[in-house]
């Protein structure tokens, strides 16, 4: 493989790789809302979010593999695995390594998920809101083009998109679809004890 196609796959992937990752976190962010409509029932948002979930894995090890064998960074296996050993932009990629890292603890636990229970698996989960904005930051510090308008552009999309996933989140309310009728019986029985 040429020096100049690891290049294109390596940044190609990484873009990929965040744009997935993006969409992962705002269908996350929005499936805890329950949302459903006759013409996108729930369980499609919930496939949907793991099934672009592992293709982002596939991109973010295409990603790691091209970067690991370009020989002008000469990053190393090593790298890949263990954070901030880089000689080559050490923080930036440093950060990358992290985030991977988070994004892989995510995906182990929940393929062990009937052993370690649902409390573990979603306290393990909600790493994936440290690992979106570590890789976000990694994009903006690594690689030759981190600040070419084309990426910065992508990069900006992606930031928008999960602001706008949690601003809504917020401005929603409760997920739980029987708060209303929980919250009007606990009314009238603190009316009745008040009597």
């Amino acid at each position: 493989m040429s020096n100049t196609l690891l290049w294109y796959t390596t940044r190609g992937a990484g873009a990929v790789s965040l744009i997935l990752l993006s969409a992962v976190v705002v269908l996350g962010i929005l499936s805890v809302l329950r949302f459903q409509s006759t013409g996108w029932p729930r369980f499609l948002t919930a496939g949907l979010h793991r099934n672009l979930a592992l293709m982002t894995l596939v991109f973010l090890a295409l990603h790691i593999v091209t970067a690991v064998v370009d020989p002008f960074t000469h990053l190393g296996w090593l790298t890949a695995v263990v954070p901030f050993s880089s000689y080559y932009r050490t923080f930036w990629l440093g950060l990358g390594t992290v985030a991977f890292e988070l994004l892989l603890a995510i995906v182990v636990t929940s393929l062990v998920r009937g052993f370690i229970g649902q409390a573990a698996w979603r306290l393990v989960h909600w790493l994936s809101y440290a690992s979106w904005p570590i890789a976000v930051l990694h994009g903006f510090g690594t690689g030759t083009d981190a600040w070419s308008a084309w990426l910065f552009a992508l990069q900006a999309v992606c930031v928008v998109a999960v602001l706008a996933a949690i601003g809504y989140r917020l401005r929603s309310g409760s997920p739980d679809p029987l708060a209303a009728a929980r919250s009007s019986f606990q009314a009238g029985v603190d009316r009745r004890e008040t009597k």
